[in-house]
């Protein structure tokens, strides 16, 4: 073979090398996209699914999880575990349908679930409450069904290793109000995921966190909530015409203290110099280009990246 040959050809095979050395990166699915607590037409309940050579990792379990799992692609049994930013309805109704589809397919491979306090409690309670269909589905002398689930509850600043991927939590500020204080699920995470080749970060529901910013920073992918505040209220108002002043003021409050604008996610994304950012569980909701033009617009004065309103299924 001919020198000039040969040197592209060695070429050619160092550089497929190469290829085939990258560090396998992880990947984020948004299953269900839509803002709680009411479901809508449209959209499924607030579900994601963190991809990686090893496996797949659901984070949150709305409301129909398992449904937007199989369009995606995937089965059950191939979830190894369940990461939970917080326990309320909207992040966990599709929980007990995780458990229960395990059960129905005698799946015995192990599950973590990984969670704010409260989440043993909260596992227990689903568990017992399908003891009488566990007792239906296996009452054949001698047949049991070992569920092999592992829970971890954690908290601000708790790391953990998964096969190739390390995970960091941060509290941030969804649970601000007084009343959240005494109850021990009252605790909201935000989540990094870092593989050797990729970071991404989950806020989860948050209002403005500045420990949320810090788990952000230098992340390649900023999976972000975001509320319309102002168009939310309007749309309070018009279902319930007489709904009180104080109780509007008492929601905005609220609002603003559990949950972004889009010029805070612009920030936010800003300061901790983010490459990415998708926008889900936006309430409440983007209907026309016109409306998504507008934030767009709103988080480029602040933000000079890239955003993505993610729609069900959308793969990052």
């Amino acid at each position: 073979m001919k020198r000039s040959t040969l040197l592209p050809l060695l070429l050619l095979v160092t550089a497929a090398s190469v290829i085939q050395a990258q560090p396998e990166e992880i990947a984020f699915m948004t299953l269900g996209t839509a803002s709680g607590p009411d479901a809508v037409p449209d959209r499924a309940q607030p579900s994601n699914l963190l991809i990686s050579e090893d496996g797949i990792y659901l984070v949150d379990a709305g409301d129909g999880a398992g449904a937007q799992l199989a369009k995606a692609g995937y089965r059950l049994p191939d979830v190894k575990g369940l990461f939970i930013s917080h326990l309320h309805f909207d992040h966990t109704g599709g929980v007990l349908a995780v458990l229960g589809l395990r059960m129905q397919l005698d799946e015995t491979n192990a599950l973590l679930i990984v969670g704010p306090p409260g989440t043993q409690d909260f596992i227990d309670g689903l568990m017992a409450g399908m003891e009488t269909a566990r007792i239906a589905a296996f009452g054949v002398p001698g047949r049991t069904w070992q569920h092999r689930l592992e829970v971890r509850e954690i908290r601000d600043g708790d790391t953990m290793t998964l096969p190739g991927i390390n995970v960091t939590a941060a509290e941030n500020t969804h649970y601000q109000s007084p009343q959240y204080d005494a109850s021990p699920g009252s605790v909201s995470l935000s989540y990094r995921f870092d593989s050797a080749g990729r970071s991404i970060v989950f806020t989860g529901d948050t209002g403005p966190s500045t420990a949320v910013t810090e788990l952000a920073t230098g992340a390649d992918l900023l999976v972000s909530e975001m509320m319309d505040i102002p168009l939310a209220l309007a749309n309070i108002q018009h279902i319930n015409p007489g709904m009180p002043e104080a109780v509007l003021q008492g929601l905005e409050i609220h609002f603003r203290s559990h949950h972004i604008t889009p010029r805070q996610v612009a920030e936010m994304a800003a300061t901790a110099g983010v490459s990415e950012v998708v926008i889900t569980h936006f309430g409440p909701g983007i209907t026309s280009p016109d409306q998504a033009q507008g934030y767009t617009e709103t988080m480029a004065e602040t933000y000079s990246g890239p955003v993505t309103f993610a729609n069900d299924l959308d793969r990052f």
